[in-house]
């Protein structure tokens, strides 16, 4: 009958605990939005390809002096530390959720002397055991475990986050650099020419066939030039200790490669050959953003909330305690030696007015599910634009190389057309100056959209979730 009895109270239980859902794992509910990265035509040829974020960072990055810093940084990174430092505390705090399953074991030894008018002292003493367990009936540890689960993978990703773009700002940083070289590379070239232009305009105002206003000109023209070698100098000073900074180190130079050092290039077909090769051929799929650290974190954050209410919930429901107690005394009229002590309580605590507090948790608990299911949909929404942005860039980038390569062949044939015909007397100083400025412009720009094509595949990278691991 006894038995009878547990198996009849055993099965109201268990059905009352499937009926409330206490114990229920999170699944996850919140739909992505369709078409998360648009439906431009980049998108949709780019289907069922390899993503480019399974590519290590070491295949995507191959300069050994750029390894080397990306390596060095995700070694020394404060950031990064700190985001490793948080996953170890979010580890040991699942650690101690899990342990709460366990009853708690407390020493407590006590003593005393006591005499009554004169008597003679008495002493006694106890040496107890304490053993407190709480009951886990209604799901509360498993629902706080739970919880500290989801927080240790939301520090996880934050890690893997903060990872992804530590690599993507030292690599552009790294190739920031590279371009400032090849920008005061043709500042000094040009430099240089428009020097040897200065003297011969001077030695043509001196014979008497060009004016001193050319002359001027001519001069403004290689002092402006003067001006952006020194800002050129300074803004390469300023990124170099940025990357220090990343590096954690105090501001030195950065040993770096030379500009498409490793295609040994010499000129400017070579370069545009090297942009087609390197940058903009890489395989740009239109799959999930799963890989995404932000994407997993602010799913994580919902399993969070979501064991949060159950936890809350449980808390209308009674706690179940188990308090014990075991060793030796002599208290209580005996003598020694002592004897043996043990006792066993337990209790129930049932919650009936809690001035609201219970209620207004449970509920702030759903609001804070509802908010965090809204900002994961807008955190889809948002790595969808970046990667429609970053794909934007890259078909802008490949486009206009040929533009920009073409321009500069052009122009360079007319600057020395131009500067033959002003040393024959058939075209005016003007059209020299126009021509070389064109140029160095044109020159500028071919190397500033090289540099854009790389940015806009390292954001497509990281927008794609790679460099996480």
């Amino acid at each position: 009958m006894k038995r009878l009895s547990n198996i009849v109270i055993a099965a109201a239980v268990s059905m009352m605990l499937t009926g409330c859902g206490l114990y229920n794992k999170y699944e996850k509910t919140v739909q992505d939005p369709a078409d998360a990265f648009g439906t431009t035509q980049d998108v949709v040829s780019a289907t069922g390809e390899t993503s480019i974020a399974d590519i290590s960072w070491r295949e995507l990055f191959t300069d050994p002096l750029l390894q080397q810093l990306i390596e060095q940084a995700l070694a020394n990174n404060t950031d990064l530390n700190t985001a490793r430092i948080n996953v170890e505390k979010s580890e040991i705090s699942l650690r101690t959720k899990r342990l709460a399953y366990l009853p708690s074991l407390n020493f407590s030894p006590q003593g005393s002397i006591s005499s009554f008018d004169g008597a003679k002292a008495t002493k006694s003493y106890t040496l107890p055991l304490d053993v407190s367990w709480d009951i886990d009936v209604f799901g509360s540890i498993t629902n706080k475990k739970r919880a500290a689960k989801a927080a240790l993978l939301q520090a996880q990703m934050t890690e893997e986050s903060t990872r992804s773009n530590l690599i993507s700002s030292v690599a552009q940083q790294y190739f920031y650099l590279q371009l400032l070289d090849r920008e005061l590379e043709i500042l000094i070239e040009t430099d240089s020419l428009w020097k040897t232009s200065l003297d011969m305009m001077e030695a043509l105002f001196e014979n008497g066939h060009a004016y001193s206003t050319a002359v001027n000109q001519q001069e403004a023209s290689w002092l402006d030039v003067k001006l952006q070698i020194v800002d050129i100098r300074r803004t390469i000073r300023s990124t170099e200790n940025e990357i220090c900074s990343l590096l954690c180190i105090t501001p030195q130079h950065i040993e770096r490669s030379h500009w498409g050092a490793q295609e040994q290039y010499h000129s400017a077909t070579d370069r545009s050959r090297l942009f087609e090769k390197n940058f903009l051929k890489i395989g740009v799929p239109a799959m999930m953003l799963e890989r995404r650290p932000d994407i997993r974190l602010a799913n994580y954050y919902i399993e969070e909330a979501f064991y949060n209410v159950q936890a809350a919930r449980a808390a209308f429901f009674p706690s179940i305690t188990l308090k014990g107690e075991a060793g030796w005394t002599n208290n209580n009229g005996l003598v020694n030696p002592s004897k043996l002590l043990l006792q066993l309580v337990g209790s129930l605590t049932q919650p009936i007015f809690a001035r609201g507090q219970i209620n207004a948790n449970y509920k702030t608990s759903k609001l804070t599910e509802e908010n965090l299911k809204k900002k994961y949909v807008q955190a889809v929404v948002d790595a969808g634009n970046e990667v429609n942005e970053a794909l934007a860039d890259c078909q802008a980038a490949r486009e206009m190389q040929k533009y920009y390569h073409r321009q500069v062949e052009v122009l360079h044939e007319a600057y020395t057309g131009t500067h033959e015909l002003m040393d024959n007397g058939k075209a005016q100083y003007l059209e020299v100056l126009t021509a070389q400025e064109s140029l160095l412009n044109a020159q500028l720009n071919e190397a500033s959209n090289i540099y854009s094509g790389v940015q806009a595949i390292i954001s497509l990278y990281i927008a794609l979730g790679g460099g996480t691991k």
